[in-house]
């Protein structure tokens, strides 16, 4: 694991060092300034991480696969940063959201930059051009599907588990998917390859954001870079919220409904009747599913890819 470990510290230096790279123009500054803002940000890079070590599972172009690692991770800043909007989010990474430093139209503008820079750099690679395109394409739609379902699902008592798993599914696994799945695009491997890769990546990221969502109420909040219980305060519909409303029906409207209820008072609540520990079974079948897709590559790169789910299964932040 110290040799995993210093391979994903190495990935995340020569991304960062390319992302830093990247020519970004000096006017106009209403555009490009909170462009620079954004990605200054000292993110985990997930996404990158994910698409090289795919990547070296598949012998990809490594030119090519930083070009697919930089357009995924601006894309989910394109996300962050229009999410945070829509979710009233004051802080990101542990400084003030875009939106909070300058005002909604900078933010919404800075997205709109900071995608279109992702499809520049997606449409330069050479090689399978319009295949990565599309299935790039495809999964930034689906990750805006899943923004609007998590919109759509605040406050409605009618969701059920089933509905929050599609959504995840967009939101979160689509992405992640496409990180495992377009090296293989890239080397032209079968399209069961292909599928495997994006199954892992959905899995993964269903994993990943039931693990979020945990952490949203029982993560520690300097960690985190933000403060914890917002999703309920939105109204947010979480598997653990979901659980809570079908089988504590009463006990949770009337802590929910509590206004003078602390963060505090949510994490007695969802460990007392064993919410929380039902979430994280579910967070590690998701996690072991995402696992059975990698088997048929090679011993040495699926041990790469199980250290990668076991350092998001294990995170903190």
């Amino acid at each position: 694991m110290i040799e995993f470990n210093e391979l994903t510290d190495f990935i995340r230096k020569e991304f960062n060092r390319e992302l830093n790279k990247y020519p970004i123009p000096k006017k106009p500054r209403y555009l490009y300034d909170p462009i620079r803002y954004t990605l200054k940000g000292a993110g985990k890079r997930i996404r990158p991480v994910l698409v090289h070590l795919s990547g070296r599972a598949f012998q990809g172009d490594p030119d090519s696969i930083m070009k697919i690692a930089l357009s995924v991770e601006l894309v989910h800043n394109f996300t962050l940063i229009h999410d945070d909007i829509m979710d009233n989010d004051d802080k990101r990474r542990g400084k003030p959201t875009v939106h909070y430093q300058w005002d909604n139209a900078t933010a919404i503008l800075a997205g709109d930059g900071i995608f279109t820079m992702s499809q520049l750099i997606m449409s330069s690679i050479s090689e399978q051009t319009d295949q990565l395109l599309r299935f790039f394409n495809q999964a930034s739609l689906e990750v805006c599907e899943g923004q609007a379902m998590d919109k759509e699902y605040e406050n409605n008592l009618t969701i059920t588990s089933d509905d929050y798993l599609e959504m995840i599914e967009k939101k979160t696994g689509a992405l992640l998917g496409a990180c495992a799945a377009l090296p293989a695009v890239l080397c032209d491997r079968s399209d069961i390859t292909v599928e495997a890769m994006d199954i892992f990546g959905r899995n993964l990221g269903k994993g990943f954001q039931i693990h979020d969502d945990l952490l949203e109420i029982f993560g520690d909040p300097d960690k985190m870079g933000k403060s914890l219980g917002s999703d309920i305060t939105e109204g947010k519909q979480t598997l653990m919220v979901i659980i809570a409303r079908e089988h504590f029906k009463e006990e949770w409207a009337a802590l929910s409904n509590d206004k003078g209820k602390k963060l505090e008072d949510y994490r007695n609540f969802f460990s007392r009747n064993e919410i929380e520990k039902e979430v994280r079974e579910s967070a590690k079948e998701y996690f072991k599913n995402a696992v059975q897709q990698i088997e048929t590559l090679p011993h040495n790169h699926q041990i790469e890819l199980k250290n990668f789910i076991s350092m998001v299964q294990n995170r903190s932040s």
